[in-house]
């Protein structure tokens, strides 16, 4: 293939692909490698064999990430504790561009993408984060359009949604990131139990590298004791930590930040007016992309 036409399609795609990819994986240095490594590999192939290139590269990258989420199952079954999907941070410009094209899957849905096998994720990510026709998915996956149907049924039933309703963009209101932040700044139960819905869930990911709760922690007064036994004290020293509220994902986070960097991220899911689900990211790893 002739150079100069694949950087075109790298300019042309790279955003689709790497999209696709880390909803897919759930990780971002994983879709960076996913989309690079499609690329590199399209380099030997004749334009010719690339029919329509968006369905060829879309289809590589699935492919890729069906594998990889083959092999990460048990390595997550022998994860230490709880595994949460890498943050992403987005930009205004990514983030109204996605909203516009109705394109953007929530971290929360991230976090439930977890439940499906590798091939009900692609055709729920095709079909609901970007938009395709069960007959493009059909195509892609190598199935038949009938079967896509019945996959992308039996994800949303996993899901515990309707067929073909559509997965809502969470509204990328600062607002409730700022209560939350200041509640944690004033060691404010009351304030705490106002924000958090009763039966709230929080999952904290520290990937044995950095402390976290192993297991899931619900009820929203035990969530709100955690929190501001744990978190709260990562504010009391302004002099060495700060709180910042910041676009992932989105929607709007929290990054917890020292003299080292971006040490701690907290993601809110909120549902009927209270924050249902609480995302609580530590393990270092995970971090590297949302420290700028």
């Amino acid at each position: 293939m002739q150079q100069g036409y694949a950087q075109e399609l790298y300019m042309q795609y790279k955003g689709l692909l790497f999209k696709l990819a880390y909803q897919l994986t759930g990780s971002v240095s994983d879709a960076e490698d996913v989309v690079q490594d499609v690329f590199l590999k399209i380099y030997d192939v004749p334009p010719e064999r690339l029919g329509e290139p968006k369905a060829y590269l879309c289809k590589m990258v699935a492919n890729r990430c069906r594998d990889l989420n083959k092999s990460a199952r048990k390595k997550r079954e022998e994860y230490f504790g709880e595994w949460l999907p890498e943050p992403l941070l987005s930009s205004d410009e990514d983030l109204s561009e996605a909203v516009a094209r109705d394109d953007l899957l929530s971290y929360a849905m991230l976090v439930l993408l977890e439940r499906l096998s590798p091939t009900e994720r692609v055709v729920f990510v095709l079909r609901e984060a970007l938009g395709f026709e069960y007959r493009e998915i059909a195509e892609l996956i190598d199935k038949s359009e009938v079967n896509c149907r019945k996959l992308f049924s039996r994800a949303s039933a996993k899901l515990g949604r309707d067929d073909d309703k559509n997965v809502p963009a969470e509204a990328a209101d600062p607002e409730w990131a700022h209560s939350f932040m200041d509640a944690l700044k004033q060691g404010s139960m009351d304030r705490m139990l106002i924000l958090l819905d009763p039966d709230a869930v929080l999952v904290a990911d520290g990937g044995g590298k950095a402390t976290a709760a192993v297991k899931p922690i619900k009820t929203g007064e035990l969530v709100a004791r955690f929190l501001l036994a744990t978190l709260a004290r990562f504010v009391s020293d302004e002099g060495h930590s700060s709180l910042e509220v910041r676009r992932l994902n989105g929607q709007y986070g929290i990054l917890f930040r020292s003299g080292e960097g971006v040490h701690t991220v907290g993601m809110l899911h909120v549902e009927g007016g209270a924050i249902r689900n609480l995302y609580i990211v530590r393990n270092p790893d995970k971090l590297a992309h949302v420290g700028d």
